[in-house]
């Protein structure tokens, strides 16, 4: 079996249910402006110490971005009093979604270029694809026009809620214990329902995020899925298998895993993978 380690820097309580994110204006506060760059610089922490772990394995991500050049680039983001964050294309416009892809896609295309490397991949944010026929189609053919290959996720699992979790002294703790646990409960729903959708294993795509829970504890998460007999590739290879090519026409207010909308284009039952326990969304949804 083999799977593609997705790791992608985004904050640790992103939700596929969250209320979309607005342009904002960069905070004049200088504390404030300054707990924003230490909350920049621990994402760039935690994204370092992923990436040190998959070295030490000869392992990839998908992230194209590391170290200093991760960081140039959320500095050159949010130059300036304006920082465009995210849209959701289930709830904007194409025209306003695209013009914010546009917006950010600049400053980093600078960045890679300046470090020898090209943008490739689009993963679509909270795995949503637009929530009308039209949105949908729109969006796809503003992807292949700028070059992009979509990135598709078929192990998906709620490690933003965990993250959130981690940050409390008061939990932080049975989190170290039970997280890995939930995950693999994840892992073996999907490896279970692709056999039921697509009739055989394939190369996974796992989501997780660049945070300080995945940063502590990626040896043992990479270590759980050896157990099970997986190797890690890359994502062109993964992409290579022919599941990966079968049709979906899901749009919607959802974001979920690319098996589950293989599921619904096939007509099967609906089956939902594990969900985090009550005590973890307690956490996160009081995260604020």
């Amino acid at each position: 079996m083999s799977v593609v380690a997705f790791a992608t820097i985004a904050p640790a309580g992103e939700r596929v249910d969250r209320a979309p994110l607005q342009r904002v204006a960069a905070p004049a506060d200088p504390a404030a402006a300054n707990e924003a760059r230490e909350a920049r610089l621990a994402e760039v922490r935690a994204d370092a110490k992923i990436r040190a772990e998959l070295r030490r394995r000869q392992m990839r991500s998908v992230l194209p971005l590391g170290g200093n050049a991760k960081l140039e680039y959320r500095m050159k983001a949010a130059d300036g009093r304006t920082v465009w964050l995210r849209n959701i294309i289930n709830t904007v416009s194409l025209d306003a979604y695209t013009a914010d892809v546009l917006k950010g896609e600049q400053p980093l295309r600078d960045v890679l270029a300046a470090h020898g490397q090209s943008l490739k991949y689009y993963r679509h944010p909270y795995l949503h694809v637009g929530a009308s026929p039209e949105a949908k189609k729109g969006l796809a053919s503003f992807l292949a026009d700028r070059g992009y290959t979509v990135a598709p996720v078929t192990l998906d699992n709620a490690d933003y809620a965990f993250a959130a979790a981690y940050v409390k002294v008061e939990t932080r703790s049975r989190v170290r214990r039970e997280y890995v646990p939930y995950i693999e409960s994840t892992v073996e729903f999907f490896e279970s329902r692709s056999v039921e959708v697509v009739g055989r294993e394939f190369p996974q795509i796992l989501l997780i995020h660049a945070n300080q829970l995945n940063a502590d504890l990626i040896p043992e998460l990479l270590a759980m899925f050896e157990r099970r007999g997986y190797r890690f590739v890359t994502l062109d290879e993964a992409l290579s298998d022919p599941a990966y090519r079968q049709a979906e026409s899901y749009t919607g207010k959802g974001g979920f895993s690319w098996i589950h909308r293989w599921s619904r284009e096939k007509g099967l039952p609906n089956k939902g993978e594990p969900e985090a326990p009550a005590w973890v969304i307690k956490a996160f949804e009081a995260r604020r």
